[in-house]
């Protein structure tokens, strides 16, 4: 299988700079040079096949290669994907609600990434699916899987990737609104961690919600919502600590007449291009069920 290189410019190395050091300095991710290790071939250096200890200069060029993992070993299922966006370097996909993101033992064969990795192995016969954000089960949206380690490595910095939510929450709101309070898994009966999170003033991970009144309905309201950290149910655990947990949240709120699921959708994504550098934004329309809860 032929393999695809990145080539890299070296500029300004430090005394003694190997292209392990000099690539990890410039903030390539430890599992991503452990990989390229592998196989001799997957790393040159002015086209020379090399070892990733060997020394670099000014202006040498590095060319390593773009796929060195192990093709992912999940089940590969026949879904169709709603592909939003798509290049060398991105897949972008809209995933309907109650459509797991990842597999999972009561999901093994039915989920996004099972669908991707049948959508790619054709294409990429080494394919390593990369998901970006992933999505909770009952929530929809935009979904960004990359399609090389060095595109992965370069989107799942926060700085370079920009979510923006909506949801109906339950209530109303009078203004926007910031939560920034800690979550941390909560401790089961058992005494092992539960699928459900919960908020904490002194324990947890750092997370900060940004809320936006869009409008107000009769007894629900419309809000979009950015996030800083992006913890697991970060949206759902922080709305439903100020009293207004998403319609059809069963989890950290109660069944809904109004929606079968969660109202939670991930409408819009704006991220920086890895290869290009230009700024891409995506978007997707509300699906029917939301438009009808909009146009009560």
């Amino acid at each position: 299988m032929e393999i695809v290189y990145k080539d890299i410019t070296v500029k300004n190395p430090r005394k003694n700079d190997t292209i392990y050091t000099y690539l990890k300095t410039n903030g390539y991710s430890e599992n991503y040079l452990k990989n390229l290790r592998k196989q001799m071939g997957f790393i040159k250096l002015n086209n020379q096949d090399c070892i990733i200890t060997t020394l670099v200069n000014e202006n040498d060029v590095i060319s390593v290669n773009v796929n060195p993992n192990t093709k992912t070993s999940i089940y590969s299922c026949i879904i169709p994907l709603d592909i939003v966006y798509e290049d060398d370097d991105i897949l972008a996909v809209n995933k309907p609600s109650m459509l797991p993101t990842m597999p999972s033992k009561s999901h093994f064969k039915y989920n996004l990434s099972g669908a991707v990795l049948n959508y790619m192995e054709n294409k990429i016969p080494n394919f390593v699916v990369r998901i970006v954000n992933r999505l909770d089960k009952e929530a929809c949206g935009i979904v960004l899987i990359c399609k090389n380690s060095l595109a992965s490595n370069f989107l799942n910095k926060e700085e370079n990737t920009k979510k923006t939510y909506y949801a109906f929450c339950k209530g109303n709101l009078t203004k926007d609104s910031i939560i920034d309070t800690n979550i941390l898994t909560e401790i089961n009966q058992f005494g092992y961690n539960s699928n459900k999170r919960k908020t904490s003033t002194i324990s947890g991970k750092k997370a900060k919600t940004y809320v936006e009144l869009v409008k107000n309905f009769k007894d629900y309201c419309l809000v979009k919502i950015t996030l800083e950290h992006g913890r697991t149910h970060q949206i759902r655990v922080h709305l439903s600590s100020i009293n207004h947990p998403l319609l059809g949240d069963t989890l950290y709120g109660e069944k809904s007449n109004l929606i079968s699921h969660t109202a939670l959708i991930c409408k819009e994504i704006e991220f920086t291009h890895p290869t290009t550098l230009k700024t891409v934004k995506l978007s997707i329309p509300f699906p029917s069920e939301f438009n009808k809860l909009n146009q009560e």
